[in-house]
């Protein structure tokens, strides 16, 4: 189960279109998953310590046990992310961020896309680390995610976007050589759901990744501006993103809080 974008800081009131973390928080207990994954800015504004006890904790934290966390930008506005770090412990693979692990049939990889503090392009550590990782797991299925997309209908000034497009291709490479099924991203506050496609955003039923931004989990909303080639299905709904991830396939189903309706669902099989 996974959602990003999460917590507002200690004290502000839940109003119709922000602070909505303890509704997701409560929805995540409800369905019981076997992992959770953060998808970054999981604490706000800067992912200190205090502010993930006060906030994300209260609203998140009887999951934190399942846990196996992303980290994203907001996290680096205190140092190091030290407070993202210190909050998650060896959950969150310190001091870099990036991680892997298998669940079930499926191998799952974490990524680091704050580019400017671990480095993201090709030939770097985490870069490296990737490829001799997918290299030595060659799962059927495999999963990656990371706090930034690659490709969103959402609103970002021009730095932004180029920075998307930038931090993420040398991951979107490996990822796509090595036949990874399914990305799972936040940054963007709201859902989407995009089409199989390769890196530059063609279609690719065969090998292309299945991009899935799950930037709902209660901040606040942003807007659709333009929208995504491949781009399936949005919503700007609060909720989570629900895998069940079988042997040789997967499926999936967006469920909103607090109300547990379902704003997306299907299933495919994975490329293996």
């Amino acid at each position: 189960m996974a959602a990003g974008d999460i917590a507002c800081p200690p004290g502000e009131r839940t109003t119709f279109t922000t602070c909505h973390q303890r509704d997701t928080g409560a929805l995540v207990v409800r369905l019981g998953p076997t992992v959770v994954a953060p998808l970054g800015d999981n604490q706000y504004p800067a992912g200190t310590w205090a502010a993930y006890t006060r906030s994300f904790g209260p609203a998140w934290g009887r999951s934190k046990a399942r846990m196996r966390p992303a980290v994203g930008n907001h996290e680096y506005l205190t140092g190091a992310a030290a407070g993202y770090f210190s909050y998650f412990g060896s959950a969150a693979a310190p001091p870099n961020g990036w991680y892997s692990y298998d669940l079930g049939a499926w191998h799952v990889v974490v990524l680091n896309t704050n580019c400017a503090f671990v480095g993201c392009g090709p030939g770097s550590a985490q870069e490296s680390w990737l490829r001799a990782d997918l290299a030595s797991h060659p799962a059927r299925c495999t999963l990656a995610y990371f706090h930034h997309p690659r490709f969103t209908s959402a609103g970002f000034s021009a730095s932004q976007a180029r920075y998307l497009k930038t931090a993420t291709l040398s991951f979107w490479n490996a990822l796509y050589e090595y036949g990874v099924d399914v990305v799972l991203n936040g940054h963007a506050h709201v859902y989407e759901r995009f089409r199989p496609q390769d890196v530059w955003g063609r279609p690719d039923p065969l090998q292309g990744i299945r991009q899935f931004t799950v930037g709902s989990g209660g901040i606040n909303h942003d807007r659709f501006v333009r929208i995504a080639r491949n781009s399936q299905v949005r919503s700007g709904a609060f909720g989570v993103l629900d895998l069940t991830l079988e042997a040789g396939s997967y499926r999936w189903r967006f469920v909103t809080a607090p109300s547990g309706r379902l704003r997306d669902a299907g299933s495919a099989r994975c490329h293996g």
